[in-house]
């Protein structure tokens, strides 16, 4: 005897042996036992759950030569005829080949005349979804006024293509998907029926690639049991299926804990190099996510992650699980995803504004891993303190450097004076600083320190303007230079500089970005620059600031000077022109 496939030699001959559908199950049984019979029966859901099996069985139990029943005998001759499906009166439609008008009002003319041998001819429509439009007009009528002795069974997995007309005229059965747990305990019983070693965590992998379907569940052990020659083993479902276990998912866990994006990238190498499939291993990263969350929730107990991070990585896995069939290839957008968690992982709050310190060599050598001597920290010191390492001047010298800068002429921005609302009109007008630009210092280590008190503090304009030419022969470029573009010097005394970052623009900073930072001024100054970053509101003008303004000014001096050339008034008045404003780029 050849050998039955799993799918059909378990296919259930009465409702008592279906699993998963137990609220379809429980509305047929009493209809049938209390004589409550409808017309027009629809059963929907996804492939293999269990629609067409459910209508045999119906129809089994409306001709059972034992009476109307829930509970069909299944041994006398109509059972093992609907079994074998070779019933007469069990007419199958295939609404996929079968999809012509024509076809349908055959049906419908053999539909008046009585059963062969059961008690009602039934007509099982499969995918009855497929019926062309000119077919469901042709057969509304019979669906709301059938011979007494027909019975339609229609079963689809798209209810969304049934014209409402027919739905509203059938009794309508939603099958669910069947749990992974369920398929998962109904394999293990067959596979210990039909004496076959297995592993429950490869029935596991089994039953959640089935994704709730039962026909899948069992296709797939089949296959499963020939390709482990007969046992049932986890590395094989895995290597057959192309999916992801639970030791993969969980050592990218461990590496996005670690925040080690190395390590993340080397096992999406290797699973690149099993030809994993990385929706699925999307997915597994999503159950894993969502099975801690819960365990924090019920419990909650240190751990590897915080009930906000975990949070945030599932809407960030549930994104790239989203965007994954448009990206370029699945690996890069795998890898983009895992980047992301990293990119966005919760930081320790602070109350303060970020000051982050770099000291960069300028001989740093990229080849060992390091650059040079580097250090970076966050300052968690009070915002009225100035770091450590910059030496305070007194107020008379302060006073004194103001005074002497302010006496050159030029361009200058007011100050916020409600900046310190604790002084004095007398102490302002003492304490304000010159805001004019000047030619820069001959010493190019001459430089301002900040103040005494609440800073943000400005520096004399020699310092300034020494600020905005080393920015412009700043040979790096992306962010680290923006940061560098809308600072401002708090001090500036080599090899310590100490900058103000617009808070406008805090979103720049970052600790990588400072040490690029402080690495481009090792390298224009020929020396390690400890470098000193905060946040904080900027009164001066910032390098971006000030070449806008410079252009602008460029920009009027030379529309003064065309207009007031006497050739350029001669030809306007010859020829009636005009000049058109330019804009600067």
């Amino acid at each position: 005897m050849s050998y039955e496939v799993l799918a059909r030699k378990l296919r259930p001959s009465g409702f008592d042996a279906l699993v998963g559908q137990e609220h379809v199950v429980r509305a047929l049984s009493h209809a049938l036992d209390n004589g409550r019979l409808h017309h027009a029966y629809l059963f929907t859901g996804t492939r293999g759950v269990g629609k067409t099996t459910i209508a045999r069985i119906l129809a089994k139990s409306l001709n059972c030569e034992t009476g109307v029943s829930a509970s069909p005998c299944g041994e006398c001759s109509i059972c093992m005829e609907v079994k074998e499906n070779r019933f007469i009166d069990l007419i199958e439609v295939d609404a996929a080949s079968r999809t012509g008008v024509d076809d349908t009002r055959e049906l419908l003319e053999n539909a008046q005349y009585m059963p062969a041998r059961g008690r009602y001819k039934v007509y099982l429509i499969d995918e009855v979804h497929m019926l062309s439009m000119a077919s469901f007009n042709a057969l509304l009528k019979t669906l709301e006024e059938p011979p007494e002795h027909v019975k339609f069974l229609l079963a689809t997995t798209d209810p969304k293509k049934v014209p409402v007309t027919v739905l509203s005229r059938c009794l309508q059965f939603q099958l669910k998907n069947i749990s992974p747990q369920i398929i998962t305990e109904y394999i293990a019983g067959v596979l210990a029926t039909e004496e076959v070693v297995f592993e429950t965590s490869a029935v596991e992998v089994i039953a959640r690639s089935a994704e709730g379907s039962m026909r899948d569940a069992l296709s797939l052990t089949d296959q499963a049991i020939a390709f482990g020659q007969g046992k049932l083993l986890q590395t094989d479902v895995v290597t057959m299926l192309g999916v992801v276990g639970r030791d993969e998912v969980s050592a990218l866990l461990q590496a996005l804990a670690a925040g080690s994006a190395a390590q993340m990238l080397q096992l999406t190498a290797e699973l690149a190099e099993r030809n994993a499939d990385f929706a699925d291993v999307l997915k597994g990263l999503l159950e894993s996510l969502h099975s801690m969350s819960v365990d924090i929730a019920l419990e909650p107990q240190p751990g590897e992650f915080e009930a906000d991070e975990l949070q945030l990585y599932y809407q960030i896995a549930l994104v790239g699980l989203r965007d994954l069939p448009i990206v370029p290839d699945q690996r890069s957008g795998f890898e983009m995803t895992l980047l992301r968690m990293l990119a966005f992982a919760p930081q320790p709050e602070s109350t303060v504004a970020p000051r982050i310190n770099a000291e960069i060599s300028p001989k740093a050598s990229p080849e060992d891993g390091t650059l040079g001597s580097q250090a970076v920290s966050s300052d968690e010191g009070n915002t009225g303190k100035v770091h450590e390492s910059l030496e305070v001047a007194t107020a008379e010298k302060k006073t004194a450097e103001l005074a002497q800068t302010s006496s050159q002429p030029d361009t200058e921005i007011e100050p916020d004076l409600e900046a310190k609302p604790e002084l004095g009109a007398a102490e302002v007008a003492e304490h304000a600083p010159a805001h004019g630009l000047t030619q820069p210092s001959s010493d190019n280590n001459q430089g301002l320190q900040p103040a005494e008190g609440d800073w943000p503090v400005t520096v004399n304009g020699d310092a300034l303007l020494h600020w905005h030419e080393l920015v412009q022969s700043l040979t790096i470029g992306g962010v680290a230079r923006m940061i560098a573009e809308h600072s401002v010097p708090l001090s500036f005394a080599l090899p310590s500089i100490a900058l103000l970052l617009s808070s406008q623009h805090d979103m720049l900073l970052s600790d990588a970005q400072v040490i690029n930072l402080a690495r481009g001024l090792s390298e224009v100054c020929d020396q390690t620059v400890n470098l000193t970053v905060e946040v904080g509101n900027v009164k001066e003008e910032t390098p971006s600031v000030y070449r806008a303004r410079l252009a602008h000014e460029r920009q009027i001096s030379a529309e003064q000077s065309l207009q007031a050339d006497e050739t350029v008034k001669s030809l306007l008045a010859d020829f009636g022109g005009s000049i058109d404003e330019v804009k600067p780029a």
